[in-house]
């Protein structure tokens, strides 16, 4: 690799040239660690005689686009691809395995995150808005077909399977307003807002508030600082936890019906609120669409008042109540599921060694069996994470196509043992007595792993 370097006010700084040999496709750029280099996200600084990368975060830097993609292709040259699958012309080569043949997850990537998005067929990113539309329809009418039959039959025996019913539909609506957040409902930006208002706030959940957090959290996510939900904590901060925090975070089953309290303060570190447009989570343009979803919140909560005055509280208490915390119980495990409990440590990142792409592939995949697509494939999680564009029915296919550019740094998922997912409920206890924080060996910092 050819290179010049300038003197710049007593710093030493390196530009260099790709090799003449170098990767066909004129789009795909890598760097040491594993991510695309270009003008807005790297510089290469050499202090004395050591060169180091620095990576910039990308807290807040993309208003239009989940994963940066769109910002970067301003930066890139134009790729005349014709085929639906463009395959990599250069060999990937994996890093080397240790002598006990376990595989490091924390070594640089030989990939790029344009390796990974040219593997996955271009008809996977196109937004299908009768068919997005057809599962609102779906998970709407067995909504309320669940409460009225519930109601119709009024026993003790059919009010628990009810709960346990409306309280998965409840999650699913939470995942197609998800999908509107993202924007991957639809091309129709006012439509994706109707959507996601009107899936979110029915339960109790503001959209705009949430959908710019989360886009923080997918922006950040396996960055131990700036990530905004289930971070890992260092063994300082746990312990400076107060012991109702401490246990309010780690110990089940509290831990599991925390979403509505993030939402009002957020995680253990951060404040906040996702009702108040003044929070730090916002920027003073977004104040009016916060103020739009928590006027639908309030909404919400006085039309659930008013039948409640109207029905009678245990009916509420049935129909609408017990469904609800149950619905935060799928929100939670799953989302805490996705990114903790493997069988090996999950690497998160700090500093320079994190980027985009290398946060997005520490999330895990999970198989959760007939649920699978009552809640629109969100299993599917790692490809949702590094492309949150693409449309949840075209999840799976777009995984299997990235697969062989992953190699091992996809973690299959365990399959189901049968239609109900009882294989997680072990992961997921073995994880909270364990993963109570991370020590500072497991926070990957300059490549030197944990």
């Amino acid at each position: 690799m050819a290179g010049t370097m300038l003197a710049q006010g007593g710093r030493m700084s390196v530009s260099c040239a790709a090799p003449a040999g170098g990767v066909a496709l004129p789009s795909l750029r890598s760097s040491k660690f594993g991510g695309d280099v270009s003008a807005f996200r790297c510089r290469n600084v050499a202090k004395g005689m050591k060169l180091k990368q620095q990576v910039v975060r990308p807290v807040g830097l993309f208003p239009s686009s989940e994963d940066g993609f769109g910002f970067l292709k301003r930066f890139q040259r134009p790729r005349t691809v014709e085929a639906n699958v463009a395959v990599p012309t250069r060999t990937l080569v994996m890093p080397e395995e240790k002598e006990d043949d376990s595989f490091d997850a924390s070594a640089p990537p030989p990939f790029t995150l344009s390796d990974i998005r040219a593997a996955i067929p271009k008809h996977c990113w196109e937004k299908n808005v009768w068919k997005s539309m057809s599962y609102v329809v779906r998970d709407v009418a067995i909504v309320f077909g669940l409460a009225a039959g519930a109601a119709y039959l009024n026993n003790w025996f059919v009010w628990p399977l009810y709960w346990f019913a409306q309280g998965t539909m409840f999650w699913a609506l939470f995942v197609l307003g998800h999908d509107c957040g993202h924007g991957s409902f639809s091309n129709n930006k006012a439509l994706n807002s109707f959507v996601g208002h009107l899936a979110h706030s029915s339960i109790l959940v503001p959209f705009h508030g949430w959908r710019i957090s989360h886009r923080t959290h997918h922006q950040n996510h396996g960055h131990v600082e700036n990530d905004e939900s289930w971070h890992p904590l260092t063994e300082k901060m746990y312990r400076d936890l107060d012991g109702g925090s401490r246990t309010g975070r780690l110990t089940l089953p509290w831990a599991m019906f925390a979403y509505p309290f993030y939402l009002w303060g957020r995680s253990p570190g951060k404040e906040g609120s996702h009702y108040d447009p003044k929070s730090d989570l916002f920027v003073p343009s977004e104040k009016n669409e916060v103020l739009t979803s928590t006027a639908c919140w309030t909404a919400m909560v006085a039309l659930l008042l008013g039948l409640t005055v109207a029905a009678g509280p245990m009916w509420m208490l049935k129909l609408y109540v017990v469904p609800y915390w149950l619905n935060v119980v799928w929100l939670d495990v799953v989302t805490y599921l996705h990114h903790h409990g493997y069988d090996k440590k999950v690497p998160w990142y700090r500093g320079e060694e994190w980027n985009y792409m290398r946060g997005g592939l520490s999330t895990i995949d999970r198989d959760y069996g007939i649920f699978n697509n009552i809640h629109h494939d969100i299993g599917t999680h790692v490809v949702h994470h590094l492309f949150p564009q693409i449309p949840h029915y075209n999840l799976i296919e777009a995984t299997e196509a990235v697969k062989p550019v992953l190699g091992k740094y996809y973690r299959e998922p365990a399959k189901s043992p049968g239609p109900f997912p009882t294989h997680l409920f072990s992961t997921l206890l073995k994880s909270f007595e364990e993963d109570h924080y991370e020590t500072e060996s497991h926070f990957y910092e300059y490549g030197t792993g944990g």
